[in-house]
């Protein structure tokens, strides 16, 4: 059964401020994931060494690596990628609108891998939303339309994943769940999913959401001792089928 992970990374640096990208690809490498969404990654950044981040988690992993930089700073990049251990190609990159009154926020973006998995093709989209309600609201909607989900492209299996910075109970929420059902409801044990903060997990801001071609097998996020210092948030893990 193929497993799909989910991981705001924090850059690459745990709650005991040390920065090590290798002891987040041990994290995922302990998942055994197929696919693998992350959040917040730097490349080539002076705060984080010049690393980038990206690829090295992808080498370590043995999988392809697409990255997509939400914000550039001259040569620094920060964004999100998608790794795969399966055939994929990059369908879209793009930024997410922002607030239009506050223009200093932080650049947030999606990027969207078809992946062929044993001979049928899914669509992954990765994102990670802002952290003001009616910025996320505005994303959550550009994702619901005609440039992601709606896309003409966007057909068959779908996954839309990442940190949404947003709860069950948002509009954010409910905008997407009206478009894909969440991973977890379709789960046929309730685990728990809750990924913020990562060392007392009390929010459920990370999610996936799939269309009805997905059969999910299994949600959960792994908290242990490595998980709760590797990053401010765990990773949200589905193990899943894709229907004939």
């Amino acid at each position: 059964m193929p497993r799909i992970v989910t991981y705001n990374v924090h850059r690459c640096v745990g709650n005991d401020r040390q920065l090590d990208v290798a002891r987040v690809a041990e994290v995922l490498a302990r998942l055994e994931p197929d696919i693998v969404a992350l959040q917040e990654l730097d490349v080539g950044r002076a705060r984080t060494n010049h690393v980038d981040q990206a690829n090295e988690i992808a080498q370590r992993l043995e999988m392809a690596v697409h990255f997509h930089p939400a914000m550039r700073v001259e040569k620094e990049l920060y964004g999100d990628a998608i790794l795969s251990a399966y055939p994929e190609k990059l369908i879209q990159t793009g930024p997410l609108p922002g607030h239009p009154r506050l223009t200093a926020l932080e650049p947030r973006g999606a990027l969207w891998l078809e992946v062929d998995i044993d001979g049928r093709s899914v669509q992954v989209i990765n994102t990670h939303l802002g952290l003001v309600p009616r910025e996320q609201r505005t994303q959550a909607s550009f994702l619901a339309g005609p440039s992601w989900l709606e896309h003409p492209r966007c057909r068959g299996p779908r996954i839309l994943l990442g940190d949404f910075n947003a709860t069950g109970t948002s509009v954010v929420y409910r905008t997407l769940t009206a478009k894909l059902e969440p991973a977890r409801r379709l789960a046929p044990e309730r685990k728990p999913t809750s990924t913020f903060p990562s060392q007392l997990p009390v929010l459920r801001i990370d999610h996936i959401f799939v269309s009805p071609e997905i059969r999910v097998g299994d949600v959960f996020a792994p908290f242990d001792p490595l998980t709760r210092v590797a990053s401010d948030h765990l990773p949200l893990v589905m193990d899943f089928e894709v229907a004939a």
